[in-house]
């Protein structure tokens, strides 16, 4: 892990979360994956990996998600839409009541993966905290107020920018340099930990912020340039030591 040193002191962080803080690096489709393979659902994975894009493609367009759903709620959502569009493309043979319990299943246990996970993340972000203002950026659905509160993070965030509020989404440079404005400082003077290279350190390190990279399991064909973070991490746990 190499670090390249400021010397303007740290005053704040930028927290991505998806992927961040709920997974500790890993991508949502590699999760979902894991427990339809858990439930021995029988679909490819090829053709869940349409199914869970067709899924984030219709969150993004279209009103399910309301501001006062917790995690649970969207993990449900994301699942019928993928396995109905899975039935609907002739990709899977079930019966609607199958569907509902595969549905379910998979949902109680992503939430149950993200409770766990969270018992390593929530104190990392409880301990810089106590140091450092923190801001959240995430591209998200109108309810992370609603997932923060869920899962008591909502205390450490002093500003949220999300995109479906902002209208801005990552990879746009836009949303950090709200996060920035939030922050009320420099962007010199700001760390951003983020899973994605393209969404998080690409437009970060544009706006002029130090950028760890949170690099693990991710999904799909990414050009990555190994110079452009500041500091590469496998688990957050790392991050406080690199902020020092």
């Amino acid at each position: 892990m190499e670090t390249n040193h400021s010397p303007l002191p740290v005053r704040g962080i930028i927290f991505d979360y998806g992927g961040t803080i709920d997974t500790n690096s890993r991508h949502w489709a590699e999760v979902l994956w894991q427990y339809y393979e858990a439930r021995r659902i029988p679909v490819t994975r090829a053709d869940f990996r349409q199914a869970y894009v067709f899924g984030e493609r219709s969150l993004a367009r279209f009103p399910y998600v309301r501001p006062h759903h917790d995690f649970h709620r969207v993990l449900l959502l994301k699942t019928r839409l993928q396995l109905a569009w899975l039935w609907e493309q002739r990709k899977i043979d079930a019966d609607v009541r199958e569907l509902e319990t595969y549905a379910r299943q998979v949902t109680d246990d992503c939430y149950a993966h993200v409770c766990r996970v969270l018992e390593t993340t929530r104190p990392v972000v409880a301990g810089l905290a106590c140091r450092y203002k923190l801001v959240l950026v995430s591209n998200f659905y109108g309810n992370i107020q609603a997932i923060l509160r869920d899962f008591r993070l909502s205390e450490y965030f002093s500003e949220v920018v999300e995109s479906s509020v902002v209208g801005v989404r990552k990879p746009d440079p836009a949303i950090y340099r709200l996060g920035v404005e939030a922050m009320g400082c420099k962007a010199e003077e700001v760390w951003v930990v983020g899973d994605s290279f393209s969404k998080d350190v690409v437009p970060a390190k544009a706006v002029g912020c130090r950028v760890c990279w949170l690099q693990g399991e991710g999904w799909g064909d990414e050009q990555i340039d190994e110079s452009l973070p500041d500091a590469v991490i496998t688990d957050l746990a790392r991050l406080p030591e690199v902020i020092r």
